[in-house]
């Protein structure tokens, strides 16, 4: 008599995607579909931050062995610093357009373009597991990268503050890379980026609409929000006097020319008249009044504008969870 032998799995149905370790099931699926990227994003973030760490212990050695007067102390630091920050500065302001477009924009497309998808809910996946798995992985990662990148930064620039970018916090990056507001932005531009891409079911037309979108949102940020975010403060000098006696790390927003009882007229007022001295006696204007912002203001403008780009967040995720049960994906 002989014995019917069969190959190892040959009529076994399939088996459900998983894997040993600490990522199993979608969650491993999700990683080694999209590990390439967020690899690189946790292995960057970790090598900015240790760069971060050796520019402080420089940085804390000039700011304490230095006696020079503040207008010494200001060129001996644009000499020795100021690069080393504007490239800082430069490189955390391209992070939340850079993850949009390499991870924001392929994560759905690349799966709707290469019918990954179809696949994996063939193997006891629904769609709604895989969907929250493919936007909590990794927008979880983005979350905990840019944390750590706008905290060790903050402590590097912190006690420079009034020094770098000629203390302009507000126009020159700090504000956007420090506290929650790089965290928000990324999380608000990754979004941007997962709804084009399901919209467009392409991987490419959907990075380049992204970055487009990108642009976009930083002019429309700088010109429409930032302004917004916080309440002017105005100080006043005599007309012919030496200025306003602003603080080094107060933001210097408008100026205008001002009479005795208050009101304010374009800085340029009466410039160009025949005689301008006449002009301003004859519209009373005896003061220069400038409005800025102080440093103490940056948290709560930090934490407003991040609310706002958190609440749009979660309205672009709720989109796409809205249009993936109401057409499938």
């Amino acid at each position: 008599m002989t014995t019917a032998t069969t190959r190892p799995g040959a009529d076994s149905a399939p088996r459900p995607l998983t894997a040993s370790g600490p990522l199993r099931g979608t969650a491993w699926v999700v990683w080694r579909r999209h590990h390439a990227a967020l690899l690189t994003g946790i292995l960057v973030t970790l090598a900015a931050c240790a760069i971060f760490s050796y520019q402080r212990i420089g940085l804390m050695g000039f700011l304490g062995s230095t006696g020079a007067g503040p207008d010494t102390l200001h060129e001996e630091f644009q000499t020795r610093f100021a690069s080393t920050f504007n490239g800082d500065l430069q490189f955390l302001q391209q992070v939340p357009t850079v993850v949009a477009v390499f991870l924001g924009a392929p994560l759905i497309a690349a799966e709707l373009e290469r019918g990954t998808l179809q696949l994996v809910t063939t193997q006891s996946v629904s769609r709604g597991r895989w969907l929250a798995t493919t936007l909590a992985l990794p927008l979880t990662i983005v979350t905990a990268c840019t944390t750590l990148l706008s905290v060790v930064f903050q402590w590097l620039w912190t006690p420079a503050h009034s020094l770098v970018v000629g203390g302009d916090w507000l126009n020159s990056g700090p504000f956007d890379v420090t506290g929650p507001v790089l965290v928000a932005e990324t999380l608000f531009l990754t979004a941007c980026g997962i709804v084009i891409g399901k919209l467009l079911k392409r991987m490419i037309p959907a990075m380049v609409a992204t970055a487009v979108v990108a642009v976009g949102v930083s002019v429309i940020w700088g010109e429409r929000v930032l302004p917004s975010l916080g309440t002017l403060h105005s100080i006043t000098s005599p007309f012919h006097g030496d200025g306003p006696d602003l603080a080094p790390d107060a933001v210097r927003m408008d100026d205008w020319v001002g009479t005795a009882d208050g009101r304010l007229f374009g800085f340029s007022t009466c410039v160009h008249d025949a005689h301008p001295d006449a002009c301003r006696a004859k519209m009373g204007i005896v003061n220069n009044v400038t409005q800025y912002l102080s440093f103490d203001q940056m948290p709560g403008m930090q934490w407003r504008g991040a609310a706002i780009l958190l609440v749009l967040t979660a309205v672009a995720l709720a989109f796409v969870v809205w249009q993936a049960r109401r057409r499938p994906l």
